[in-house]
């Protein structure tokens, strides 16, 4: 028997890794939808910005009468323009769409731009945030926005109980300044003399804003560079191999919403160390599942890591209880939810 196609649905974001092999959450949210029968159209694969802003904007043209609903990604920055002109037109063409905040930059990008932001929200059907942090920084202009959590598949991450944890680090995430690499071999610095065998991982690729070439620097002169060990890009179903190369996790940035990567060291069973910037003391609990300390304080980050090394019952009490916060993250469990959206949404649009 035929089984019987669901709705279109136009993603409209950015889709150009995909081509690489390289897949993201939305990704892994198309792929999950069209198993279940749904019918999708994921623009723009294009790299350069002006012709992903014409692909995005000729597909919402073009398709109109294809499409029933549609889902906008909305980041900060130069990104927002996309998001900013699709929401738009869509809004003129009547087209019910769903926006989805992201980016731990987006609320101060807000402060600078209020009306631009406020008008995009405006626009949609449906706001939804995977943070709590965002939710609460715009709800006074969306009072209805929904928190969806950025979901991992579970099952692909392997969990180990770190009952005694040893000086391997592992740091996740894309060379660029906002995370602050640099950070990283300063940490390793206060470290070294207390534990001569320590050393680092570093997992992710380079975003060219100079930020590699300032840490491979700070670490030479700091003489660490040889007890740091970097991967390049790394396909998503390759990150569990690199997480359980660890046993502490280190996440350095500066600014950040509820990042995937963290999520992902948790589910692995890593010691979390973290900066208590943006939405992270919204997705972690200081002493509870990760340490938190302040952005860019290296002293206060190699306290963390010396507790966790010194303190195994700290150690065992921090993965374990991170293991069982990142199931709460799984797709079975965030999948319906997105399919009830949806669907709540093309119900609106029938009646």
């Amino acid at each position: 028997m035929e089984v019987r196609k669901k709705a279109l649905i136009l993603f409209v974001g950015s889709f150009q890794k995909r081509k690489a092999g390289f897949t993201y959450l939305n990704d892994e949210l198309i792929d999950s939808l069209v198993v279940l029968n749904w019918n999708i159209i994921a623009v723009s694969t294009q790299i350069q910005r002006i012709p992903r802003l014409f692909d995005m904007l000729s597909t919402i043209i073009t398709k109109q009468r294809q499409y029933q609903i549609a889902k906008v990604d909305v980041f900060s920055g130069p990104a927002f323009v996309w998001a900013e002109v699709s929401a738009w037109l869509l809004y003129i063409l009547g087209k019910p769409f769903v926006l989805t905040l992201h980016g731990g930059n987006l609320p101060e990008f807000a402060k600078t731009h209020p009306n631009r932001v406020r008008r995009v929200l405006s626009f949609a059907s449906m706001v939804v945030t995977p943070s709590k942090y965002l939710c609460e920084s715009f709800i006074s202009i969306r009072p209805d926005i929904q928190v969806i959590p950025n979901p991992i598949r579970i099952e692909h991450y392997p969990f180990l109980l770190r009952h005694r944890a040893e000086p391997k680090l592992i740091w996740l995430r894309a060379f660029h300044e906002i995370y602050n690499p640099s950070l990283a071999p300063r940490i390793l610095a206060e470290l070294v003399a207390k534990y001569p065998n320590i050393h680092l991982i570093m997992v992710g690729p380079d975003k060219g804003d100079g930020s590699l070439q300032r840490m491979l620097s700070a670490a030479e002169n700091l003489g660490v560079k040889d007890r740091i060990t970097i991967t390049g890009p790394v396909s998503r179903d390759q990150v569990p191999d690199w997480l359980e190369k660890g046993d502490i996790f280190i996440n350095t940035t500066n600014i950040d919403n509820t990042p995937v990567s963290v999520i992902e060291a948790m589910a692995c069973g890593l010691c979390i160390v973290s900066t208590n910037v943006g939405g992270l003391p919204y997705l972690l609990e200081d002493g509870v599942d990760a340490l938190l300390v302040p952005p860019d304080d290296p002293k206060a980050m190699a306290d963390a890591v010396s507790r966790i090394l010194a303190e195994p019952k700290l150690a065992a009490s921090l993965s374990e209880n991170a293991r069982k916060k990142a199931e709460g993250f799984s797709w079975s469990k965030i999948l319906p939810v997105w399919e009830e959206l949806f669907q709540s949404l093309i119900s609106k649009t029938q009646h």
